[in-house]
Parts: structure tokens; sequence; C-alpha cells
């Protein structure tokens, strides 16, 4: 892990498309901006995650996605 100090104001380039910017910062709390492409997505980690859980669910679940799928063909 690349661990960088920013102040308010400053910024971090990921690649050469994605800018980091620190906004304001509150005790323990850190506003950032995320400037990126709009084809990248950008999650919070709890949200992220929980997209990945819902997957894992959709896709293990072999008989809903078949009844699913059925559904979708007949409408």
């Amino acid at each position: 892990m690349l661990v960088l100090s920013r102040k308010k104001g400053e910024s971090i380039i990921i690649s050469d498309t994605i800018e980091v910017v620190i906004l304001e910062t509150e005790g323990d709390t850190v506003k950032i901006g995320i400037q990126a492409p709009r084809d990248v997505e950008i999650h919070r980690k709890e949200i992220f995650e929980a997209i990945l859980n819902s997957n894992r669910e959709a896709s293990s679940d072999r008989k809903a996605l078949i009844q699913k799928l059925n559904n979708w063909k007949n409408s």
C-alpha cells in the first residue's frame, strides 16, 4: 500500500485520468473529490462489498437464476 500525506486542496493523480482531491478535513473525517472518466466505477468500499455479495448470492442460486431467465424469455 502506498501511503501519502496531503493537505486541503492538494491532490493525487492515478494513472493519467483519475484525480483525487482533498476537499476538507474535520476531525477524523476527510472529504475527497474524485475526477474520473464516466466509464470508471467509483464506490465506497462498503457499497462495493455489498454489490459483490449480492452478485455472489444471485449467481449461486441457480434455480432462481434459471427462473428469472425463463421469465425474461417469456415476456
